[in-house]
């Protein structure tokens, strides 16, 4: 029996508490007027949801809240009950906790049980990595249809009550970058009256050699006072690094496919920050696709943002349509990338 083809028939997202803008992180930590319009211009991120009141410190989600949410859009744009579920895979960098599996968590309160579960930790291509395991296993005829699961609550790793002013910029610059949020998508071998085809899914890893973009700390009771920074992101590495990286990405989807950039309806590409993000879409040189960007509004939500764009992409197609997807992971440098295509 050959592979089976695998079809996406929805996506849902879910964000915490109210938008949070430039200005209220300015007045939070009291910065001057040159600062938020420093980041208005040089980092292009306007808002970003949080899951913790920079204020209060009080929490409006945990990520486990945000997948359930998502998980359920999904189910019911697709018109599936749990029970028809046979297969949940999830990607994140920020689980709740280390055991149990957060991806665990969220199959319960959905009511899905007896199921194999997979949870993937990784940056911002987790949730491609998720999609192109859950499409490997459909492929083989033992799964008929896949919850696909990715999001990052990266709120926690900040401290709002620091003093901001004697961060180095490698700290300053995850205040401004992140917001929180996850998504889900619902994939099939069935494709259903709107078929919408996942064509192609890859994931590499390209870091060998190379020192780490991004580090994340996991402290714990034997090492919670270390002076580590819990948080360090290498912005200028990231900047001249991930727009070529992108674009390989594009050009490999577009080789496998036998399409051209201008076979390309929408393209789906990273999203890092506003300025970042434009400077891509740039260099992958696809102007007569269509962008699907939300970072300038969300911030960098990691693994919720390729299901933030599905979710937004997947009402627009029409017979023929094409889109393609990118996402690149800086901590250790991963490129990835899938597309998708109306039948």
């Amino acid at each position: 029996m050959g592979a089976r083809q695998t079809y996406v028939l929805a996506a849902g997202t879910a964000f915490p508490g109210p938008l949070v803008d430039n200005a209220a992180l300015a007045a939070r930590f009291g910065t001057t007027g040159a600062w938020q319009q420093w980041v208005d211009t040089f980092i292009g991120t306007r808002t970003r949801h949080l899951a913790v009141d920079p204020e209060t410190g009080k929490s409006h989600a945990s990520l486990a809240d945000l997948g359930e949410e998502a998980g359920r859009k999904a189910l019911a744009g697709a018109g599936l009950g749990a029970g028809d579920i046979d297969l949940v895979v999830m990607g994140s960098a920020t689980p709740d906790q280390l055991m149990p599996a957060t991806v665990n968590l969220i199959a319960d309160r959905l009511g899905i049980d007896e199921v194999p579960t997979y949870q993937l930790q990784s940056g911002c291509t987790g949730a491609v990595q998720a999609l192109d395991l859950a499409r490997q296993l459909l492929s083989t005829g033992r799964h008929r249809n896949a919850l696909v699961l990715g999001g990052d609550v990266c709120v926690k790793h900040l401290d709002f009550d620091t003093d901001f002013a004697t961060l180095p910029p490698a700290q300053q610059v995850n205040f401004i970058l992140f917001g929180d949020g996850a998504g889900a998508t619902v994939l099939s071998t069935d494709p259903g009256p709107e078929a919408v085809e996942l064509r192609h899914v890859f994931v590499r890893l390209v870091g060998l050699g190379r020192p780490p973009g991004q580090v994340v700390e996991w402290f714990g009771v034997a090492d919670r006072d270390d002076d580590r920074a819990p948080v360090l992101e290498d912005y200028k590495a990231i900047e001249e690094s991930v727009p070529g990286m992108a674009a390989e990405v594009l050009d490999e989807l577009l080789g496998e496919l036998d399409w051209s950039r201008t076979d390309l309806d929408y393209l789906l590409p990273p999203q890092l920050s506003g300025k970042m993000t434009a400077n891509i879409v740039e260099r992958l040189e696809a102007p007569e696709a269509h962008e699907v960007s939300c970072v300038a509004d969300t911030g960098n939500i990691g693994n919720a943002m390729p299901f933030v764009q599905l979710e937004k992409v997947l009402p627009w197609l029409v017979q023929g349509d094409r889109v393609a997807g990118i996402a690149i992971e800086s901590s250790k440098w991963i490129k990835s990338g899938f597309a998708v295509e109306k039948h």
